[in-house]
Order: structure tokens, then sequence, then C-alpha cells
């Protein structure tokens, strides 16, 4: 085969013993599991604001936003549950660019896988420490998640990766919520089937072992957009795709039927500003329906501390994205406000 070792990575418990959780974050993420879980059994009428930057690449600058995040969090904490997006892998379509702080802690260097996963790690336990809020990353890869599973209370599942029968079956095995998005094809039936296989048990082969899942009844779909075959986008946040998704999920026998809408990707043509007015019309369509409001638990958005985003260069702008273009941290904090009236 054409394939070199470069190194023998530590098991997920061995680093886990290295970088620990204190009784302290176990406690809370223990609250914030079921804070978020109740939201999604419909236990809690609260709304989820899943918000960070498209990729995690700097240490100081993501812990920094999310620091930022806290204060706001306590004052909407009535109406709005808060979970940092701290994404520490990218996928690519091509497979060419940065791949995220997992395959590169440091954007400038090579790849080193090792320092990586010792890096996201530390990462996402200085976010928990210091602002007191779990957070969410992507299941971009199913075998490493257990690197981070202790930690996170929120993962989703990419429209290039819902279809993978690997990533379902892992899916199943988690118990925190996980978000399906759609396909980039915009496919609804093809993110559904990926739920109804999350909330199933399920047994495989994961990390050289024979495995049976119990199933996750907290798995849901998440509405990305899609684009058509001429490669034009297909928003799917509007009145009538929250309807028609309402339906699709009445045909099916799936446990807590519930929605989180992305508003960027191809909802937004990644014009990020716009995700300001989607989420806008996000909100009146749950005012407007209390069984869409009932459906839809919270919107997803691209945000870090300044808006844009730069390429990878030597002068680098502290806090603006090296990915996808995000909103700024002063808008930002300006629609969580608006969202906690509005919900």
């Amino acid at each position: 085969m054409s394939m070199i070792i470069n190194e023998v990575l530590p098991t997920p418990d061995a680093l886990k013993t290295v970088y620990p959780l204190s009784d302290k974050l176990i406690a809370l993420k223990k609250e914030r599991d079921e804070e978020i879980a109740k939201v999604f059994r419909g236990e809690s009428d609260k709304f989820l604001v899943i918000v960070g930057p498209c990729s995690a690449d700097r240490e100081d600058a993501v812990c920094e936003y999310v620091n930022r995040l806290a204060p706001i969090a306590e004052k909407v904490k009535d109406k709005v549950i808060l979970i940092p997006r701290i994404y520490t892998n990218k996928p690519r379509t091509t497979g060419d660019g940065y791949k995220g702080m997992l395959h590169q802690p440091d954007p400038e260097k090579d790849p080193n896988l090792l320092a990586g996963i010792i890096a996201i790690r530390k990462m996402h336990l200085r976010a928990m420490e210091e602002s007191g809020l779990t957070s969410a990353d992507e299941m971009l890869y199913p075998e490493n998640r257990i690197y981070l599973d202790d930690i996170l209370s929120y993962e989703a599942v990419g429209a290039r990766s819902v279809e993978n029968q690997q990533h379902r079956l892992v899916a199943s095995s988690a118990d925190i919520p996980i978000g399906m998005k759609n396909p980039t094809s915009g496919d609804f039936s093809v993110m559904l089937n990926s739920v109804t296989a999350g909330q199933h048990s399920h047994r495989f082969i994961y990390r050289g072992l024979d495995i049976t899942t119990s199933g996750n009844p907290l798995t849901h779909v998440i509405l990305r957009g899609g684009v058509d075959k001429y490669g034009k986008n297909m928003p799917n946040y509007h009145y009538e795709d929250l309807a028609r998704l309402m339906e699709t999920y009445q045909k099916k026998d799936l446990a807590n039927p519930a929605a989180i809408i992305d508003a960027n990707h191809s909802n937004s043509d990644k014009k990020f500003k716009e995700q300001i007015r989607i989420v806008s019309e996000v909100m009146h369509s749950r005012n407007y329906n209390p069984e869409v409001k009932k459906l839809v638990k919270g919107v997803m958005v691209e945000s870090y501390l300044v808006e844009g985003r730069q390429e990878i260069c030597e002068n680098m702008e502290y806090g603006k994205s090296i990915t996808d273009p995000c909103l700024g941290f002063e808008d930002t904090e300006r629609l969580i406000y608006d969202i906690a009236e509005k919900c």
C-alpha cells in the first residue's frame, strides 16, 4: 500500500489521562448536557444558538471569543442557551487546503497530527474552564470523536458526511445531541434516513472493537441549504421549507423531532452578513406557526472576533477567519440579544 506510518498516536484514554477534566468540569458538562437535552426532548422552550468561527484556528483567539460570549450567555440564559462552536476539523471539497486545528495546530506549518490532537483537547478544556460553557464540534472523522467525547455538548455531521455509514452508526453511540445536515443536494430524505440510523441500535467495528450501540434519541436535522445540478444555491430556511420538513418528519417514526437552521453555507451563499436577516426570518416563521416553533430548536451562526475572512499568510489578522467568512463579534452580540427578544 502507498501509505507511510508517520507516528503511532496515543489512544483517547491515554490522552484523557494526561489532559483530564476536573471534577468541576465534569459537573459542568453534566449540567449543560441535561439543559440542552431538555430542549430537544421538548421539556424546555429555550432556544439554542450554536455560534462561533467557521474553523477554530488558534487557541488564544478562540478562547477570547468564547470568554466574550460568557457574559452574554448569562444575560440571556432565561430564554437562550449559547453553545460555542469550536470546530477543530475542516472538511475540504477537493481535499486540498487547511483541514483544521487537528491537522495543523499552526496553520502556517506542516500538518502534525500528534500535536493536533493535544492542541484541540487543551483548547476545548481551556474554553470550558474559563467561560463555563461547553461547546460544539463537527464529527468529521468518527474515529477521532472520542478524543473529545467527554468534553462536547453538541456535535454535527456535515453535508458531505451525512450519507456515510460509519458517521451514522457512530452517532448512534453518542449521549449528546447529534445534528445531521442535509447533503449538498438538499435532499431531505437522505438527512432523515441518517437521523433514523442515528436513533437506532447497531453492531459494527469501531477502533478494532466489535461494539453494539444503544441508539441516540437526540439525533436530529440541520438545514444548511443545498446546490442544484448547476451549482446554484438552494436555501432551505424559508417558511415553506420548514413546513415541508415538518410534514416529512410526521411520516417518520422518530423520537424528538427537531431542527437546527444553519444560517450560513448554502443558505446564505456564504454572504456572512445575510446570517442576520436569515435568523430574523427563522424567528418570524417560528412565531407565525406554533408547530414550526416546536420543531425549530435553534440556529447555527458563523462568527468570530473580526468579520470576514483572510488568506493564510505571514501577517494574519488576529481573530479573523481563515476559512469561510464570519460575522464580527459586535454584530453577533446584537443578533443574540435580538434572538432573545423574539424567541
